[in-house]
């Protein structure tokens, strides 16, 4: 492990750590709107990958981890805590939520930028849809069980447009906004036709998918 290894580590946890504060303390009257506000906010890390040198440290030290802590606080824990943020919603989805950020970055490590794109998507996107959709979502639609609204997936799609371009030309990457439009849509139609917080599985590998498929890595 380098020191690049090592402060990438602390700017995780200790990120992860400040919105679970902010989460807990300061927006605990509005669960609904604390968990979403930790989902997207989430999605920062993004920016944080360019700082790992080693696919086992990013794997195994700094996103497996979530998996068992995200679990440990979901109301299916054999420990029983109650927590505010993942009792709110889909308690199961912080942890397919880790489960996808996992699998990422130990596939693509040495392309940080496709882990972005999924971690972008099934943060920023799905949590948006979701926000929005709470909000102002009056026109409704329900495919496999679980009520989405289509103002909620357009604010995913326009939402997705803006952060997809802003990860790609973070890392560098050519921007090809054809490319940016398709990734966007299927993460917007995965995340509409899935239920029960699934969508932190679909929307990013659906997303990462077309992104392979178009060529661009």
């Amino acid at each position: 492990m380098v020191a690049s290894d090592i402060i990438g580590l602390l700017f995780v946890y200790g990120y992860v750590a400040i919105l679970l504060v902010v989460s807990e303390k300061v927006l605990h009257r509005y669960p609904n709107f604390s968990r979403k506000f930790l989902h997207i906010m989430v999605g920062n890390i993004l920016f944080i990958l360019p700082l790992f040198t080693s696919r086992y440290i990013i794997t195994f030290f700094a996103a497996a981890p979530f998996i068992l802590l995200t679990f440990l606080i979901s109301p299916h824990s054999p420990l029983k805590l109650r927590n505010r943020v993942s009792n709110s919603g889909h308690g199961m989805g912080l942890v397919y939520y880790a489960i996808s950020w996992t699998v990422l970055a130990y596939i693509f490590f040495g392309q940080p930028w496709i882990v972005a794109v999924g971690i972008a998507a099934m943060s920023y996107g799905d949590g948006v849809a979701s926000l929005v959709g709470g909000k102002i979502g009056r026109h409704k639609y329900n495919v496999f069980g679980d009520e989405k609204s289509y103002e909620g997936s357009i604010a995913m799609f326009i939402v997705l447009m803006v952060m997809l371009s802003v990860v790609l030309v973070y890392y560098s990457v050519p921007l090809n906004l054809m490319v940016v439009a398709a990734v966007a849509f299927t993460a917007t139609v995965f995340e509409g036709i899935t239920p029960k917080g699934l969508d932190n599985l679909t929307a990013c590998f659906s997303a990462v998918g077309v992104y392979l498929l178009m060529g661009v890595i």
